[in-house]
């Protein structure tokens, strides 16, 4: 399952360099998928099946507080041994995500999609 950022978030800034997807923004700032990725030009959300432009900035998830693409979320999984967001935060914000529930082997998958592996 993705990691979610609560409204407890401090807007502190230690999750966000941990994060080794880029999938951790500021406060209302535009995303895409290809930020720190191998990703580019159109591709398709194996996850979902939809094709969307890599490239593309995308609405802010939110203009509060930091916040977590679930598509780029894998949880650290094939490069950390647990998600490294909630290890730094320091007011235990960044929680499992209820509404993006995925197995293990979902997430490597979703890593080797970000990585082209």
């Amino acid at each position: 399952m993705a990691i979610i950022i609560t409204d407890e978030c401090i807007n502190c800034d230690a999750c966000i360099s941990e994060c080794p997807n880029h999938a951790i923004y500021e406060p209302d700032e535009e995303w895409s998928y290809s930020d720190d990725t191998d990703l580019s030009g159109t591709v398709t959300v194996p996850f979902n099946g939809h094709e969307v432009d890599a490239d593309a900035p995308n609405d802010p998830i939110s203009d509060e507080f930091y916040y977590i693409v679930p598509d780029k979320c894998t949880e650290c999984k094939g490069f950390h041994d647990e998600p490294q967001c909630a290890s730094v935060c320091p007011v235990d914000c960044c929680v499992p995500d209820e509404d993006h529930v995925e197995t293990e082997e979902q997430l490597l998958a979703k890593k080797a999609w970000l990585y082209n592996e």
